[in-house]
């Protein structure tokens, strides 16, 4: 396809930055405007992703070589469906690809679950990871906390409840959330899982990650450690699941090393009420039994754990977005093949959706990049029958957001923010010190280099 085509991408995490390079590489005249609400880059690399994970962080080596695509351009603090709706930017575009990617916690739907103390994973992350819409303050004044799930996000969350704040301090963490770390009471932090170890979602690198820290007991609980058929073939199967199971099994056969404080893995162990009257002072369990297929079912033993804090991490969901179709059960947009679907079930031409938004919170970067594929595919195949866009100049649309006195920030913006927050961490040796308010973000990054 060598026509000129140009594609609004709303989303700036891995899959709207992977579904860009996969049409300009494809679609030689393709060019392409990525929109973020936020005013950087990156998504959940940067604001979903626990900063003492600078492994995982490498991949934002991979995207800003994507952005630097002068065919790509970035266009930050653009909230759309809020600040301009789909239709006032389609003139400017042959096609919008939507790739918002899920950053609500699911409900967990049990008694308790509004009292003070109980909190969602996601609102955790976002302020741990100085997301710019996040609070400032956290309450962290338990000594004793629950996490459920048994995911990453539930093992990131436990972690960086347990480590001390000084051991995170070498990242990039703002001060807002170091100095309450520092004065954190925290002594255990228990997490649970409803099925077995065989059932586990989180990744082997992040399982062992939660016993390197040098003031951190990890306590596997070992009459949770129970196998079914389902599970048997499961870790035949799967090589990573078979790598947790083994991780687990033996520090379930170890004695605690006396260390300040302990993260406790409690397997078999379903939530089912918050108990407390003005804020959490327990959550209680019930015991599950493995079914053989793979399931669980509860036993009718209940167990009350003195804990303070609740936070579940139980899944993310997507967020509507003004004018477009949207399952609230799945949190994602309706698509066939990553074309939208209207609420007939007819495909709605020119919009097309990818990543986390089109399939729900599942999967790593390689299924980022095989939905970005199938999508690109798509649209591509229906380009023929797409008209072309009534405003071809590229800078059309930078003009129409400025008549709409929309403060947008660019790549270049981005790059003089990235510099900023590298120099505020040099003199302490630091990678660097994240900038947390929306304003000074974007006065950094519209803020021209001095000569």
């Amino acid at each position: 396809m060598d026509r000129p085509v140009r594609v609004a991408v709303v989303g700036a995490g891995p899959a709207g930055i992977y579904a860009a390079d996969i049409l300009t590489r494809a679609a030689p005249a393709a060019q392409v405007d990525i929109f973020d609400r936020l005013p950087t880059p990156y998504g959940l690399i940067r604001y979903g992703v626990a900063p003492d994970h600078p492994r995982i962080k490498e991949i934002v080596t991979a995207l800003h070589q994507v952005l630097d695509n002068p065919r790509i351009r970035f266009i930050g603090n653009v909230d759309y469906g809020v600040d301009v709706k789909p239709e006032e930017l389609d003139p400017f575009y042959d096609a919008t690809v939507i790739a918002t990617g899920a950053d609500r916690d699911r409900d967990l739907n049990i008694p308790g679950i509004g009292l003070p103390g109980s909190f969602g994973a996601a609102d955790f992350v976002s302020w741990y990871d100085g997301h710019p819409d996040a609070p400032r303050d956290w309450p962290l004044t338990a000594s004793r906390v629950a996490v459920i799930g048994a995911g990453n996000v539930a093992v990131d969350v436990a972690r960086i409840l347990a480590k001390t704040a000084d051991e995170l301090l070498e990242t990039e963490i703002p001060d807002n959330v170091y100095q309450p770390l520092l004065t954190s009471p925290v002594t255990d932090v228990h997490v649970f899982s409803r099925r077995g170890p065989g059932q586990v979602r989180f990744t082997p690198q992040e399982l062992r990650e939660l016993d390197e820290s040098p003031n951190v007991d990890v306590i596997v609980h070992p009459e949770g450690i129970e196998f079914d058929d389902a599970s048997l073939a499961t870790i035949r199967a799967r090589r990573t699941v078979k790598m947790c199971v083994d991780i687990l099994q033996n520090w379930a056969a170890r004695e605690p090393r006396g260390r300040a404080r302990r993260l406790h893995l409690h397997f078999l162990q379903a939530p089912v009420a918050i108990l407390g009257s003005d804020r959490v002072t327990h959550l209680r369990t019930e015991t599950q039994q493995l079914t053989g297929d793979g399931w669980v079912r509860g036993t009718g033993e209940f167990t009350d754990w003195d804990v303070q804090a609740v936070y579940r991490a139980i899944g993310y969901l997507g967020r509507p977005i003004t004018d477009l179709p949207f399952d609230p059960a799945t949190g994602t947009i309706p698509h066939t093949d990553g074309r939208v679907l209207d609420l007939d079930g007819d495909q709605i031409p020119g919009r097309y959706v990818t990543g986390w938004i089109k399939r729900g919170p599942v999967g790593l970067i390689g299924h980022t990049k095989k939905d970005a594929n199938e999508t690109i595919s798509s649209l591509l195949a229906d380009l023929r029958t797409l008209p072309s866009a009534s405003y071809g100049d590229p800078a059309d649309v930078l003009t129409y957001l400025s008549r709409r006195d929309l403060d947008y920030t660019t790549w270049a913006g981005w790059q003089r923010l990235d510099r900023h927050e590298i120099e505020l961490g040099r003199p302490h040796g630091r990678k660097r010190v994240k900038v947390v308010p929306r304003d000074e973000m974007i006065s950094i990054s519209n803020t021209a280099d001095a000569p």
